[in-house]
């Protein structure tokens, strides 16, 4: 008995009939077919081949070795075909997680996944993005942002324990992206003192100074904090994760700022009275888009007459944000339960919506791809000592994965991250 192959043409009515009803779906080896061919497709529109365990290029290309093209091996290709052809979204990273893929000899993990980063939307013909029901799963309800739960969402990721953060971050613990002099060589500059400057731009950007009444949304482990009240500030801070707490407040005391400084296990949407500048350093993507509203409506109820509000965020395209909002993708199921990252149209509309303008926004995408850099490097080199019974061989091909996955999108500009200045005069940049 023949079996014809799969081929792209064959599938599109296929696939364009049962995404119209909506009812069905491809049988798993249908599936599995058709996943092969897309991956053939996309791989032959960017600079990286993609080897067969017996060395045969599945994008048909030639003389990798010579001209320097970073290169991709699909050890076990059947399973990989079947986790992309169940959820391209997830598959790809549960694919590395699981080793039915890996880089080539002498290939970097986010050099191979930086070209498909720079090609992203046009890898596939538009008739395959328009599918994008077929492979979406729905977000998970308790994946949504609701008060309930928040905390565990947040535990997820950042009760991972401090020994685990602290074993790649800098000494400040900063787990955001750190700020570079560019009138200066950055490879001459150490993480620590980036993350410092990160931190204080963020101050001097909400304009927090001697005697400010501060609140920082999102403790981290108590940095910013620190640095505002050095600066003379009071300063109240409010995160979900117990075990981030417990040692900011250790590090709050081992720097004399106890009695300036507060920490609360706290949901945002519980703070009461006002203060002279909110400052909240990458805690928006956790809110969930649903509650977008209450974060933008409490930063404006916490807020006092003539502050100012310093928000640090990672930003997608506008457009990107709009297909992609109802998705649910490797990185919310794998590292960040609950989030999304906005666009900074959506930010200036949800701000509007409570009467608060965007005055300025300073951009620094490539910070962040050196500041990942580093993490990863420095976690892999730590990995002898992070490696238990909780975090086995899985878990370090997930963070790999994960650092090295953000650090293509900000290489290739298809992610950003900016520090945002909000305001409730209405007055705009000049």
């Amino acid at each position: 008995m023949s079996v014809k192959p799969v081929t792209l043409e064959s599938a599109e009515p296929v696939l364009l009939e049962l995404s119209a009803n909506g009812s069905q779906a491809p049988t798993g080896g249908l599936r599995a077919g058709i996943a092969k061919q897309i991956l053939r497709l996309a791989t032959r529109q960017v600079s990286v081949d993609v080897a067969l365990p017996d060395g045969t290029l599945l994008n048909r290309r030639r003389g990798s070795s010579a001209d320097g093209r970073p290169g991709i091996v699909l050890r076990r290709p059947e399973s990989f075909y079947g986790r992309i052809a169940a959820n391209p979204k997830i598959g790809l990273g549960e694919g590395y997680t699981a080793g039915d893929w890996d880089t080539a000899d002498g290939t970097d993990l986010a050099d191979a996944l930086t070209p498909y980063a720079e090609r992203l939307g046009g890898l596939l013909p538009g008739w395959m993005l328009r599918l994008g029901r077929l492979v979406d799963q729905p977000i998970p309800a308790d994946q949504r942002g609701a008060v309930e739960h928040s905390q565990e969402n947040i535990a997820a990721h950042y009760d991972l324990g401090n020994d685990m953060f602290a074993a790649f971050l800098d000494p400040s613990l900063s787990y955001s992206s750190a700020l570079f002099d560019h009138t200066r060589p950055v490879a001459e500059q150490s993480l620590h003192e980036a993350q410092l400057r990160k931190v204080d731009a963020a101050l001097d950007l909400a304009g927090v100074g001697a005697g400010d009444e501060v609140l920082e949304i999102g403790t981290g482990w108590g940095t910013l904090a620190i640095e505002a009240a050095r600066r003379g500030a009071r300063v109240t801070t409010v995160t979900l994760s117990v075990e981030q707490a417990a040692l900011a407040r250790e590090r709050i005391e081992a720097v004399g700022c106890s009695d300036r400084v507060e920490v609360l296990v706290q949901d945002y949407r519980h703070v009461v009275g006002t203060f002279d500048a909110v400052v909240s350093v990458e805690m928006i993507e956790a809110v969930g888009e649903r509650y977008w509203p209450d974060y933008f409506a409490a930063l404006s109820r916490l807020v006092r007459p003539g502050g100012a509000i310093a928000l640090q965020s990672i930003l997608m395209p506008h457009q990107r944000y709009l297909a992609t909002r109802h998705s649910y993708g490797w990185i919310q199921k794998h590292i960040f339960p609950g989030g999304l990252i906005p666009s900074a149209t959506a930010i200036a509309e949800q701000a509007a919506h409570v009467g608060l303008s965007v005055t300025r926004t300073d951009r620094f995408g490539a910070d962040y791809a050196e500041t990942l850099r580093r993490w990863r490097s420095a976690f892999l080199a730590a990995w002898p000592t992070i490696e238990s019974d909780t975090f086995g061989e899985e878990f370090r091909r997930t963070w790999e994965f994960y650092l090295a996955y953000c650090e293509a999108g900000f290489r290739a500009g298809a992610i950003d991250v900016a520090q945002i200045r909000l305001e409730a005069d209405g007055r705009e940049d000049s």
